[in-house]
């Protein structure tokens, strides 16, 4: 049975990914220089699907505004969420407006075209799941598969007796909807979890064991982990300029500037001379690298300056941001506050939101989590987590 529409679940916030959440939703966060969003439709439109349907949210101007009516001369149609309950809420939303086989992810995984193709090949009507190997899946829904049928769905297992957990790339009828319908709230959220047991006890549920990549970004450190492995794998847009060294063409690099693979350098960015630049570094567009830097294991986000001799290691910084000459963050491992849980011995140098402006000669310690439209003056040593909007002078 044919699939031609993919639903693409893309309304949340990510507040465990803040501060870079502040002014957009999850999934339009940088991994290897474009949003994840655009990974994830990539891999819908290779595989064949023909029509998008986009169920927005949190900050879904900077979706729309992004992609507007079509990506890759495939029709966008959008669906708002007005309140985030939950993901068979957020499917619940386009009853009515899809009447036929669909296939539902969500929009702030990163995955390979092989799951998205194993489960389209696996749909036959009924209900249908992709499962795949997790080293954690006690932080995932876990699965047990038995043939080509779902035997067991366990949202939060206590033990790690699974091993393998649920993809999160979904094929249904609109039956679904009824399906919805019919199961109960939990805490107020209406979970994809909980219609699949609801349809377990209707009748038999399809799973597709799969395999590849399957990332999710649920803490700012793991956007770096989600650049690495794009950039491992080749997915960038720009055009090549040697082997794991992707150039834009209206990007400038300095003849005197390294650039170590991978790397990816956007469009209208410009490196100056004497700059080094990876491994493992993704340059979004229209920034500027100065004079003498120095970026490992970064992901630069589009619009951003950083001034001359500045070291960046193990960083995320946001859009719109300039960061002074000579400043430093050393790398990681730091402890990261996310919330009221302690993160030990991650690999963060620091973390810089949206519209934040750092002047020179500042020093981060490893895991400072800088808010969106902070300004930190000259010479500061940041440590811990800066609020939003906070000035921060020596």
């Amino acid at each position: 049975m044919e699939i031609t529409t993919g639903v693409v679940l893309a309304a949340g916030e990510g507040t465990r990914l803040r501060p870079m959440t502040a002014n957009r939703p999850k999934p339009m966060l940088p991994a290897a220089g474009r949003p994840i969003l655009e990974h994830v439709l990539d891999v819908l439109v290779e595989c064949g699907i023909k029509e998008l349907c986009l169920i927005v949210g949190y900050r879904r101007e900077r979706i729309q505004e992004h992609f507007g009516h079509s990506y890759r001369d495939v029709p966008i149609t959008y669906v708002q969420q007005k309140k985030q309950l939950g993901s068979a809420h957020a499917l619940q939303q386009v009853e009515g407006e899809i009447e036929k086989p669909m296939l539902v992810l969500n929009g702030d995984r990163v995955i390979d075209e092989r799951i998205v193709e194993d489960v389209l090949a696996g749909f036959d009507g009924a209900p249908t799941v992709s499962a795949i190997e997790h080293p954690t899946p006690m932080e995932y829904g876990a699965v047990k598969v038995s043939g080509d049928r779902l035997t067991e769905f366990v949202e939060k297992p206590e033990t790690d007796d699974f091993r393998l957990i649920n993809a999160g790339v979904y094929a249904f009828d609109p039956s679904v909807f009824e399906a919805i319908s019919r199961t109960d709230r939990r805490g107020g959220e209406l979970q994809l979890s909980d219609v699949i047991e609801t349809l377990m006890d209707d009748g038999p549920v399809g799973a597709v064991r799969t395999d590849g990549l399957w990332a999710d970004a649920t803490y700012p450190w793991d956007l770096l982990f989600l650049t690495r492995e794009l950039l491992r794998r080749g997915r960038v847009s720009p055009p090549d300029r040697d082997a794991s060294v992707w150039v834009a063409e209206s990007a400038r690099v300095h003849p005197d500037a390294t650039l170590q693979p991978p790397v990816v350098v956007g469009a209208d960015s410009e490196v100056a001379a004497g700059a080094v630049l990876g491994p493992n570094v993704a340059v979004g567009y229209n920034a500027t690298i100065g004079a003498n830097t120095t970026l490992r294991d970064v992901l630069l986000d589009s619009d951003c300056r950083i001034e001359a001799g500045a070291t960046l290691l193990d960083c995320v910084v946001g859009q719109t941001v300039d960061i002074g000459a000579g400043t430093v963050a050393p790398g990681g491992p730091g402890d990261v506050r996310v919330g009221e849980r302690v993160f030990e011995n991650q690999s963060l140098g620091a973390v810089v939101a949206d519209r934040a402006s750092v002047g020179g000669g500042v020093t981060f310690a490893p895991g400072t989590l800088v808010g969106a439209n902070v300004d930190i003056g000259t010479g500061v040593h940041a440590s811990g987590t800066i609020d939003d909007d906070a000035e921060v002078v020596r």
